[in-house]
């Protein structure tokens, strides 16, 4: 029986590595991207557990699959990161006031 590839490995990748440099975008791209790859991945190693002869790329998708879990943890600790910056700022109001000075300094 010949060896196949899993189906995912490379989206999982790609979106990972794509998750992990926009993450720094109030974290919400990393989270999606992220989330979206964990999907995928835990979907194929579930393939890959069902019929572990037939595959032959598992530890590409081991990993994407740490390549996931990261780019997801950086998100969300950097919106949590996000949301604790904005209420030290006195809430959404405080945040706002402080946008619009700055941008009329820069005026």
């Amino acid at each position: 029986m010949e060896q196949q590839k899993l189906p995912n490995v490379t989206i999982v990748i790609v979106l990972s590595i794509i998750g992990y440099l926009c993450c720094c975008i109030a974290g919400i791209p990393g989270i999606l991207f992220g989330g979206i790859g964990l999907m995928l991945a835990l979907k194929d190693e579930k393939k890959y557990k069902e019929n572990p002869e037939g595959y032959s790329n598992y530890s590409q998708l081991k990993t994407a699959k740490i390549l996931a879990i990261v780019a997801l943890a950086i998100g969300v600790l950097y919106l949590a990161y996000t949301f604790f910056q904005i209420s030290q700022m006195g809430g959404w109001e405080g945040y706002m006031e402080k946008v619009q000075e700055m941008s009329e300094q820069w005026q």
